[in-house]
């Protein structure tokens, strides 16, 4: 079983260096730490009172791995879920904050469980998480890598600039959809035909 530590290294190597996609949201990125992220935490690394994306490209893959222990990992209180789902979630979390609870969240309340969808994991959620896990553990963890793939595919059916994410100009699966499948049995991986299935409506 890999360390926290290692899974943060490994979505640092996973996000890549910097990038200022306009396209995307969370604006100059680099290894996975956004320029909001870095202005909530007030961390202007060149001293000179703004942060700015010069800012951004001087964080270290260090840097960023201690960012996601403290603020992605520890304090969303990802460390209290079963540990075999806590990299997904992890993972998820990174990309896309909060909504990776809500994920976790909406999927509970699909299988029965009494849950708010707010996006933050309480007592309430993470007992009900557990109860879940315990009940059938290979499914759950395969369960939430999928409510995952799924929330990439509802993004770019929403919005258009957001579907060189999910698919590649040579129309084959695009990194958000790879990403999500690194974290589900490979039983569960969409085939060419599937996915291709799954993204006509999008050309």
């Amino acid at each position: 079983m890999q360390s926290v530590r290692q899974i943060a290294q490994d979505i640092v190597i996973r996000e890549g260096g910097y990038v200022n996609d306009p396209d995307d949201p969370g604006g100059a990125t680099n290894f996975g730490v956004t320029i909001h992220t870095m202005r909530r935490l007030g961390l202007d690394l060149d001293h000179d009172g703004i942060i700015t994306p010069a800012d951004v490209r001087r964080l270290t893959r260090d840097q960023a791995v201690g960012i996601f222990l403290e603020h992605y990992y520890k304090r969303p209180l990802i460390a209290e879920l079963p540990e075999p789902l806590q990299a997904t979630v992890f993972d998820m979390y990174v990309n896309a904050g909060g909504n990776a609870v809500k994920i976790l969240q909406r999927l509970l309340v699909e299988m029965g469980h009494s849950v708010s969808v707010d996006g933050a994991l309480g007592p309430q959620s993470i007992q009900a998480v557990r109860r879940a896990y315990r009940a059938s553990p290979d499914y759950f963890v395969d369960a939430y890598g999928i409510a995952r793939r799924n929330y990439y595919f509802r993004l770019a059916d929403r919005r258009v600039a957001s579907r060189k994410y999910a698919r590649t100009r040579a129309g084959s699966k695009g990194g958000w959809i790879k990403r999500a499948e690194e974290f589900i049995s490979a039983k569960y991986h969409l085939s060419t035909q599937e996915f291709n299935a799954r993204t006509a409506k999008w050309a």
